[in-house]
């Protein structure tokens, strides 16, 4: 007898966990600090006002990496809640030391896979921006279908953002950027601010960051995209 169950499909990640040693100083962070900074993942949508102690815009980084920019946006805007999400811990420990070091009361982080965050974590219309800052590029072709940015993804992040809230994406790859802009240019949710086609001729808010500095000592250049969610459309 055949067996007619469903064959079981192995989602396609955008990340490997190749994250190396821990510091002790990261392994002390995530020990002692992330009870006081984290939030843990849960398949309920996180209530922000509870999470931070406020009511405040919110702002979601996806793969903040070291966290040296996060903490950097957080500092200079106070008013201005933000929410780090990263899979791999050495960079949450460092955002965490950061956050305790610098005192900042704005900062929240999940030690979590975005995307699952973003499905289950993340109320529809509840976000006043989100970041993608330097994401992996998966350069070769045929891992291509690894890279986040994906349409699926786009209509994921239109869901939920309120209307009115920026999309800020930033690479140091060409393809890829050449690749995101295909990509939103084609959503109907988003409008670019820079005008249709065209990359931001400035980097907005966005501090440099780690990633970036090593993309330009490798001769690379750096392209944005800020893309705002319309009141209307899908």
């Amino acid at each position: 007898m055949s067996d007619s169950r469903p064959a079981h499909h192995r989602a396609v990640r955008s990340f490997v966990r190749r994250e190396g040693r821990l510091t002790e100083a990261q392994q002390r962070a995530l020990e002692q600090l992330q009870q006081r900074w984290g939030v843990a993942f849960s398949e309920e949508p996180l209530d922000f006002a509870a999470a931070f102690g406020r009511e405040a815009p919110t702002i979601l980084e996806v793969g903040f990496g070291n966290g040296e920019s996060l903490a950097a946006m957080a500092a200079a805007s106070p008013e201005t809640n933000f929410l780090g999400v990263e899979v791999h811990r050495p960079g949450v420990g460092r955002l965490l030391n950061l956050v305790e070091e610098q005192g900042l009361q704005n900062v929240r982080v999940i030690c979590h896979d975005a995307v699952e965050v973003l499905q289950k974590q993340i109320a529809d219309g509840s976000l006043d921006g989100l970041q993608l800052y330097f994401p992996d590029p998966w350069p070769k072709k045929r891992h291509h279908k690894r890279r986040i940015v994906q349409p699926a993804w786009v209509d994921l992040v239109a869901r939920k953002l309120r209307p009115g809230g920026l999309l800020h994406m930033a690479t140091d790859w060409e393809d890829y950027a050449q690749h995101m802009l295909a990509v939103m240019e084609a959503s109907p949710a988003f409008e670019n601010t820079a005008g249709p086609g065209q990359f931001s001729p400035h980097q907005g808010h966005r501090p440099e960051t780690k990633f970036e500095r090593r993309g330009r000592s490798k001769g690379h250049g750096v392209w944005d995209l800020i893309y705002r969610r319309r009141h209307t459309g899908a």
